[in-house]
């Protein structure tokens, strides 16, 4: 078979030469109107003077094959001759188109003439016997067929077609074929051999009733030999008695069994001139049997007989083919299938039910070649689709991918479309694994997956199952689209529909193999939420659940999330475990299930727990290690401040009169300090400190709480520094609230100023230099406190200015008398006075 493939690849590899040279030779020629023909594949007839090419019909696209003669093969002869050469090639072809029998090559299209060549058409033809042993005569090049080899059962089964076609041709046609030899055998594409090259023949003269009669043509020496038999397969009598009959053609097939059985394939005692013919002509009188000791032993006695020289010797057609020799199982099987078109379809049926057995016995080229094309002739009656499968199946076990895309594909793929008879359907399944093994992926998608769309919208539960068995073998050869589409929602309606077990449980089972090979998100959306409304509880289909459930949680590439496992699984497979009729191997698989997925909920959620809080300790961490960012604060003027301030506190005095409290020694030697400690103070340089920073501070206080809640004891204990910065320093612990607080408390009472001073300046006012040059330092402008100071009562013009507080006795707030009553309370004139 190796051979015969790479023959057909050399073939291919020059169709482009051979459709040039056609070129030259077949226009004008009536043939090239109804054929296309394109690559040269062979030659036959008289000294292989026609060349068979390639060719299909125009009309119907059937294969053919073309037989060209060019006539510029006739310029070696002379004229006269060229004119013989010319009228046997035709007379041969006139005669063949004539006759119609299986062992006869059949004519399709007639002969044609042009000016530059003779052509016809015939069946596909795949060689000349002479061809395949060796004569490469207007072959194309570089094609060699001399490693072709037959097998024993194909020249078994040709030497018995030769057989019956000159059967068919002596007793029915009366006709003698006078040029039995490989030129004229004709191998088609089915390996049938078949009879050609009748430029010799010669019809019988004598009526039917009458013994047959053959007018003698005696051979001339003369002529060119292309126009005269094959003088190496000549019987003798031809040219010693001037006589012939039947029997030469007999003797004929004698000498090509011994041909096809030699180990040179060739003939016994080759004459190149009508001389060596004579002188092997008087070596068969003294033939012995050594000489055939290359032939089989059944047919060695036979082929004696066929070349003995007595022709009334000579077993007849008839007589040959019923000789032991066919008696063989191989042989008898091709017969038969020969023979089919006149069998019914009962007898069919019981002869393919036999035939995969018998077809173990052939050859794989015979089964390839010849079995197949018999077959695949009743494919178009559907009901014997089912018994014919089984053998296409057999003879495409052993065939490569290259030979089952050839040969046996083409006749499948109409198959698979069929859904009547069911037996079609299932016989496929059943060889799905050498389907899936020799298809090309292209044809899985188009002919084989809508086979089985087709198997699981079936009613046959056996299909079902079948389907559900080799879909995980497509695996690889699905796509997205296919499985989203086609695929999944088929066999979900399968599960959720069918009323039987087994074909549920190999819903879940198929499903659980095809989960590896689908998305994660077609498993979460389309197989896990449909796995709940299956209606069955029986202990198989929940095994079957619990198996994808499984799968998907461990899968590498799948996998379940928290929040699929704690709200949609748990949930449906805890009451699972109290189901009737588990067993305990069955309960301990759902409860190990359960306990692992809680587990792997537990775990993750408590991982993400953890993540978060150590995310939130983190934030606080870094928040305390930041440096604290203070509110910008508003400057306002010092004057305007204590302006509002003394303003507010004389409101919340007049809100809440107090009686004046009466001073006790203490607190007049306090006055007396505080009054001291103000002169030292006005003797301070003057410094531009009007604006200070507006209070932040949580609650309101009054002027005298915050004079007397500020550091002054550290503030004036510290070395001698410029007053500005003492001031701002003094201020910022004195003056950090703001009066207009939401936290200020109305109700709060004023209280007096002076004491707490007393106390905080007079340590400062002791520890300073008294010389002259610090006094001068001392002197600034305090006129900006001048709203400080007290007041007459009787006109807001009586002020005392800041600069002179110093030497006045006035005390800073004044003391109201002792028998006073409501007098300490402020009048509306006093508060403009403020404002003023």
């Amino acid at each position: 078979m190796e051979v015969f493939n790479k023959y057909l690849y050399q073939v291919g590899t020059s169709v482009s030469q051979t459709v040039s040279q056609l070129s030259g030779v077949l226009p004008g020629n009536p043939v090239t109107r109804e054929y296309e023909s394109s690559a040269h594949i062979a030659s036959a007839g008289p000294g292989l003077l026609w060349k068979i090419y390639k060719g299909v019909k125009r009309s119907t696209k059937q294969e053919a094959s073309i037989f060209v003669f060019e006539k510029r093969q006739l310029e070696k002869w002379n004229k006269h001759d060229r004119e013989l050469v010319l009228e046997s090639l035709k007379h041969g072809v006139q005669q063949l188109t004539k006759i119609r029998h299986p062992q006869v090559l059949t004519v399709q299209h007639s002969l044609e003439e042009s000016r530059d060549s003779l052509a016809f058409a015939t069946e596909p033809v795949f060689a000349s016997l002479a061809n395949v042993l060796g004569e490469t005569i207007n072959m194309p090049q570089p094609a060699n067929m001399s490693d072709y080899k037959f097998f024993d059962i194909e020249i078994k089964y040709g030497m018995l077609q030769i057989a019956e076609g000159l059967q068919f041709l002596h007793n029915d046609v009366k006709l003698l074929h006078k040029n039995i030899c490989p030129e004229s055998i004709v191998i088609n594409n089915a390996g049938v051999w078949k009879i050609f090259g009748l430029d010799f023949c010669i019809h019988n003269t004598n009526p039917a009733n009458q013994p047959a009669n053959f007018p003698f043509q005696d051979f001339s020496p003369t002529l060119p030999n292309v126009c005269q038999p094959n003088l190496n397969y000549l019987a003798p009598e031809c040219v010693l008695s001037q006589n012939h009959s039947t029997a030469s053609d007999m003797f004929s097939l004698g000498m090509l069994a011994y041909t096809l059985h030699s180990p040179g394939k060739q003939c016994l005692s080759p004459v190149r001139d009508l001389q060596q013919f004579k002188t092997r002509a008087l070596q068969f009188k003294n033939f012995s049997s050594p000489k055939l000791q290359s032939i089989p032993d059944d047919l060695r006695e036979f082929v004696k007989l066929l070349l003995n020289i007595t022709p009334e010797i000579r077993p007849d057609a008839h007589q040959f083919i019923k000789i032991p020799y066919f008696d063989d199982v191989g042989i008898k099987t091709l017969t038969y299938l020969d023979s089919l078109l006149q069998w019914d379809n009962l007898q069919k049926s019981q002869f393919y039910k036999g035939l995969p057995e018998a077809l173990k016995k052939l050859p794989h080229r015979v089964k390839l070649q010849r079995v197949l094309s018999c077959v695949v002739r009743d494919l178009g009656q559907s009901t014997m689709v089912p018994f014919i499968l089984p053998s296409i199946f057999e003879i495409a076990h052993d065939c490569s991918k290259e030979e089952y895309k050839a040969f046996v594909l083409p006749h499948l793929k109409p198959i698979m479309k069929l859904i009547e008879p069911i037996q079609i359907l299932l016989i496929m399944l059943q060889k799905m694994e050498l389907l899936l093994k020799l298809t090309p992926a292209e044809d899985i998608q188009l002919h084989v997956l809508p086979m089985l769309y087709r198997g699981l919208d079936s009613d046959s539960p056996q299909i079902h199952e079948l389907c559900l068995l080799v879909l995980p073998t497509f695996a690889g050869l699905l796509d997205h689209g296919n499985v989203k589409n086609s695929l999944l929602p088929r066999i979900k309606k399968l599960c959720l529909s069918t009323s039987t077990l087994s074909v549920r449980v190999n819903c879940l089972l198929c499903v659980g193999k095809l989960l590896e090979h689908l998305d994660k998100w077609l498993v979460l959306d389309e197989v896990l939420p449909f796995l709940p409304q299956i209606p069955s509880r029986e202990p198989a289909v929940l095994m079957g659940i619990l198996g994808i459930y499984k799968i998907a949680m461990n899968h590498k590439k799948l996998g379940i999330s928290k929040e699929i496992m704690a709200t949609r699984i748990l949930p449906f497979l805890i009451p699972l475990c109290i189901e009737n009729g588990l067993t305990l191997a069955q309960f301990n698989a759902i409860t190990s299930v359960v306990k692992e997925m809680f587990q792997a909920v537990e775990s993750e959620h408590r991982t993400k727990l953890e993540q978060l809080n150590s995310v939130k300790d983190e934030e606080k961490i870094l928040a305390s290690t930041m440096p604290s960012m203070t509110h910008p604060v508003k400057a306002v003027e010092l004057e305007d401040d204590l302006t509002t301030l003394r303003l507010e506190s004389s409101v919340l005095n007049s809100r809440n009169p107090a009686p004046a409290p009466s001073m006790s020694i203490e607190q007049k030697q306090a006055m007396a300090r505080h009054q001291e400690s103000l002169k030292m103070f006005n003797n301070q340089p003057n410094r531009e400190s009007k604006k200070i920073l507006s209070p932040c501070a949580a609650q309101p206080k009054d002027l005298t709480s915050s004079l007397s809640n500020s550091d002054f004891g550290d503030f004036l204990s510290s070395s001698p520094a410029p007053l500005n910065n003492n001031l701002r320093q003094l201020t910022g612990g004195s003056f950090t609230n703001n009066v207009t607080n939401a936290n200020y408390r109305p109700n709060s009472t004023f209280q007096p100023l002076t004491p707490n001073i007393n106390q905080n300046f007079s340590p400062w006012m002791s520890n300073q230099p008294q010389n002259s040059a610090f006094r001068a330092q001392q002197t600034q402008n305090w006129s900006a406190l001048d709203n400080l100071l007290p007041v007459n009562l009787n006109s807001a013009a009586n002020k005392t200015p800041m600069n002179q507080i110093g030497g006045s006795q006035i005390p800073l707030i004044p003391q109201a008398p002792s028998n006073a009553s409501n007098n300490n309370q402020l009048s509306k004139s006093d508060l403009l006075d403020f404002l003023n």
